[in-house]
């Protein structure tokens, strides 16, 4: 029986409008990401990773082209709309665990049941049964400041894990770990895909992308290579939106509008200031090198 596609992207992009110039961060992406896989997105900065995490977190939209989820296509939903698909169906695992500092273990991984509006009265055992099977069983009543860095991404992968939700999606999980602490977590996140979990983690870390069956490497807003258990696939034919900018320098007025995870490094977004395609109605601009 095929398995279904939990994520299907159709020439995905987006440009990053800041007046004077464009700045293109994806350009026209295609892929699906099936239901129980476990795939790793990687990619210098600058290569439109940042983006993409948000888009397919539901955290931002698109400039154009499809994002279904599940089965509905949530490029074209409401604010209101979208706050429901992350609160139902992604669980988020991010690089600073992201604990609200006031709560213990239990309080904190109710929080996405807190947003849907379910008491902690009704879920206690079931978030009892999540810090039990991330190794916290003993540390239910312990606040944030209390727990080392390993054992705060522990209740972080439980508070994704509270909601049941469609996807696992991760943002650098293992990035403020040292490397025995790292190697602990990313041994959660195989647990996890062997129950049949769909996870999809964003990382510069190698070792972490090791892990995953399927490696996507962004390049310039675009598919580099696509990895499926160490053998590169056929690239899809895309259609890259053209890297039409208007203007050669950004001025630190125009950089205050680039999204904070998109300001990797200001150079990087400097050097992409600067005409890199011909097109009919810039004839004079340079090709792409």
């Amino acid at each position: 029986m095929a398995t279904r596609n939990i994520i299907e992207i159709k020439n995905l992009t987006k440009v990053y409008d800041l007046g004077a110039v464009q700045v293109p961060a994806l350009r026209g992406l295609n892929f699906n990401v099936e239901e129980g896989s476990y795939t790793a997105i990687m990619g210098p900065s600058g290569s439109g990773k940042s983006t993409l995490l948000n888009i397919l977190g539901c955290l931002d939209r698109p400039t154009a082209g499809e994002y279904h989820l599940g089965d509905d296509n949530v490029a074209s939903m409401s604010d209101r709309e979208l706050s429901g698909v992350r609160g139902a169906r992604i669980g988020f695992i991010f690089q600073s665990y992201n604990l609200i500092q006031q709560l213990n273990v239990i309080e904190n991984i109710h929080v996405p049941l807190f947003y849907q509006g379910r008491d902690i009265s009704d879920f206690r055992d079931h978030c009892v049964k999540l810090a039990d099977k991330v190794g916290l069983g003993d540390r239910l009543d312990h606040r944030p400041m209390q727990l080392s860095g390993g054992q705060q991404q522990r209740v972080a992968v439980a508070r994704a894990l509270a909601n049941e939700p469609l996807m696992l999606l991760a943002d650098e999980p293992t990035g403020n770990l040292d490397t025995t602490t790292e190697q602990e977590i990313l041994d959660i996140l195989d647990e996890l895909h062997a129950e049949g979990r769909t996870l999809v983690v964003v990382t510069h870390d190698d070792a972490v992308a090791a892990r995953a069956e399927r490696v996507i490497n962004l390049k310039d807003g675009l598919i580099d290579r696509d990895i499926r258990n160490g053998k590169d696939q056929p690239k899809a034919k895309e259609k890259p939106q053209p890297a039409i900018i208007t203007s050669i320098q950004l001025s630190e007025e125009d950089l205050q509008t680039v999204p904070a995870n998109e300001k990797e490094d200001d150079e990087k977004i400097r050097v992409k200031v600067k005409l890199t395609r011909k097109t009919n109605n810039n004839p004079g601009a340079a090709q792409e090198d």
